[in-house]
């Protein structure tokens, strides 16, 4: 999976992540590792742009809750633990929208896997780069 960086300004600066292929267990790792590189460059609001990643299985559901809990200052859950990693996300999912995380364009595949999970209560999802920037 490549991943790319750009930020934009809205009314407050926002970090856009955009990954390219599918996001599952040979990738999700790295994009972990690229939220936390840009989190400590000083990203607080990160949008992340799914218009190409036509896939997500499990394992990526945890690398969204990670950076979710990455930039609401959490702390990270420990990726070893098995499934511990999903039921601190169903104990998460009712917590609300997140306000400095946020999806744009997930693909039908992914879209339907945050619906299953129920996830989409808990990520803001956007089809508009203009709209999702305005958002944060």
């Amino acid at each position: 999976m490549d991943i790319t960086v750009k930020q934009l300004q809205g009314r407050v600066p926002v970090t856009v992540l955009q990954t390219h292929g599918d996001l599952d267990a040979s990738s999700f790792q790295s994009l972990i590792a690229k939220g936390r590189e840009v989190f400590a460059a000083g990203a607080r609001d990160i949008l992340l742009d799914m218009s190409d990643t036509p896939f997500m299985g499990s394992s990526g559901l945890a690398a969204l809750h990670t950076l979710a809990l990455l930039v609401r200052g959490e702390e990270l859950p420990d990726l070893d633990a098995g499934w511990s990693v999903f039921h601190d996300i169903d104990r998460d999912r009712d917590s609300g929208l997140q306000q400095h995380f946020k999806l744009l364009n997930p693909q039908p595949q992914v879209e339907r896997v945050l619906e299953m999970s129920g996830l989409t209560q808990f990520f803001e999802l956007h089809t508009d780069l203009e709209t999702a920037v305005a958002s944060f």
